[in-house]
């Protein structure tokens, strides 16, 4: 089964065709990075207007790619939720004008079952059920995998995101966007015990997250220092910072594999490319005896790939939609009804 899927809930307009779930055909991806580069972080608006310009050469091109036509695609996938809502309205309204001039079906995807979905393509021996640590700009949170369509979230961030924080943070001492990939590059030069960042433990559910406190005391740490005219140590500050977010994060994996029985543990989303999280989590995982799936960082980041790849699974599940199919800005990866 050839699915033509689309990704662009926030500033990379991709298309990718993906043959049962787990090979890649092609993935073509329009980076925008560039251009909001200039303003430190995504601006919605704009886009919104790129993908707008994008999106139909890049399907075009993605068939030319692989040689196929429109009558080798055998259904159309698309992120519909969530994201920023005017970048997600353009993949779901190019998708579904799609879908009714080929007479094809549409396969709505949730952006973070996609990520999920990411390791099926790195991995093609990898079936439910596992945990997944899911760490993005968005969304950061604790899933145990049932099956490729039942999912239950263990935890979650209770406000900011990690990711949301490595990017603001990086904003913040001045390092080119996106921050978190150059924060990361910064801390393997730095003492991580040369500052002394808080680590939160929120609420009842002792699998649940804050980042928020974490963030405020770095930025309170790097405007105290500027206040009293002292020199910052960036690589240690963010070698600090990677090292927070991270014994936040393993720990509780650590737990989730303990209390669950799985022996395996995946790890998606932008933020699994952080060098510091993903050696914890290895070195925990051996610890354990578990087993570790974390796709390389061509996957990690936002694709169209990797909504083919969970659109399969939502089609044999039966989750296919029809023309009043809408966008979404938030809803809860386990929100599936149509």
């Amino acid at each position: 089964m050839n699915i033509l899927a689309i990704e662009s809930s926030c500033d990379e307009t991709a298309m990718a065709i993906v043959r049962d779930g787990r090979e890649v055909l092609c993935d073509c991806i329009a980076s925008q990075v560039e251009l909001h580069r200039i303003y430190g972080g995504v601006v919605p608006e704009i886009a919104s207007r790129k993908h707008m310009e994008a999106i139909y050469g890049l399907a075009d091109k993605a068939l030319a790619e692989v040689g196929l036509t429109r009558g080798d695609i055998d259904a159309l996938a698309v992120t519909y939720a969530p994201g920023l809502i005017g970048a997600v309205l353009v993949g779901v309204n190019f998708a579904k004008a799609a879908a009714l001039a080929m007479n094809k079906p549409l396969i709505p995807v949730h952006h973070i079952r996609g990520h999920i979905a990411a390791n099926y393509l790195a991995y093609p021996e990898l079936e439910p059920p596992f945990l997944c640590l899911v760490v993005s700009g968005g969304h950061t949170m604790l899933v145990d995998v049932k099956d490729y369509t039942d999912m239950e979230i263990l935890g979650t961030t209770l406000d900011d995101a990690a990711g949301e924080c490595f990017d603001k943070v990086a904003r913040v001492l001045g390092m080119p966007y996106p921050g978190g990939a150059a924060l990361d590059q910064a801390a393997k030069l730095g003492d991580e015990t040369k500052y002394q960042l808080p680590r939160s433990r929120p609420g009842e559910n002792p699998y649940n997250m804050s980042f928020s406190g974490l963030k405020t005391a770095a930025l309170n740490l790097i405007n105290h220092t500027q206040q009293l005219g002292q020199t910052l140590d960036v690589p240690s500050l963010c070698a600090a910072f990677s090292a927070a977010v991270a014994d936040t994060l393993v720990p509780r994996v650590v737990m989730a594999l303990e209390q669950t029985g799985r022996r395996r543990i995946a790890v998606a989303g932008g933020v699994a490319a952080n060098s510091r999280i993903r050696a914890d989590i290895l070195a925990a995982a051996e610890t354990l005896g578990a087993q570790v799936y974390m796709p390389p960082l061509r996957l990690c980041g936002d694709n169209g790939a990797m909504i083919g790849a969970q659109a399969y699974y939502e089609y044999l599940a039966g989750n296919v939609a029809d023309m009043r199919l809408n966008a979404y800005a938030t809803k809860s990866i386990l929100g599936e009804a149509l």
